[in-house]
């Protein structure tokens, strides 16, 4: 019976993922002298399927139909407005690795984010 309920899960998420991610909004991109930074609202429908307790892994943002260049971060919940993801990427990424960033050998070792609210 788990699987069953498992399976129906799985697709509702993604019949879900496929009539909503339309309708993802993404902000304009902002910088400090260290990291640029946006942040993308996921449409309430689709806010179910985020983790509360914890940041995602690009796979999983990427697996809800959130669509960025590479090198971005899901780096902070804000617990008030958990439909607005907070992302943010070294700045100038895109010069310093333009074939993207080699894959970290310590993954996840010191991985900084949080909760705020």
């Amino acid at each position: 019976m788990d699987t069953d309920k498992s399976s129906e899960y799985a697709r509702r998420k993604q019949l879900d993922i496929m009539k909503y991610s339309e309708k993802i909004n993404y902000s304009p991109r902002y910088a400090d002298d260290e990291w640029e930074y946006r942040h993308v609202t996921l449409p309430r429908e689709l806010v179910k399927y985020v983790p509360a307790d914890r940041l995602m892994e690009e796979d999983e943002w990427r697996a809800l139909g959130v669509q960025q260049s590479l090198g971005w971060e899901h780096y902070l919940i804000h617990k008030p407005e958990p439909h607005v993801l907070l992302f943010r990427r070294e700045k100038d990424y895109q010069l310093k690795y333009p074939d993207g960033k080699p894959k970290d050998t310590n993954k996840g070792a010191s991985r900084l984010g949080g909760l705020v609210g």
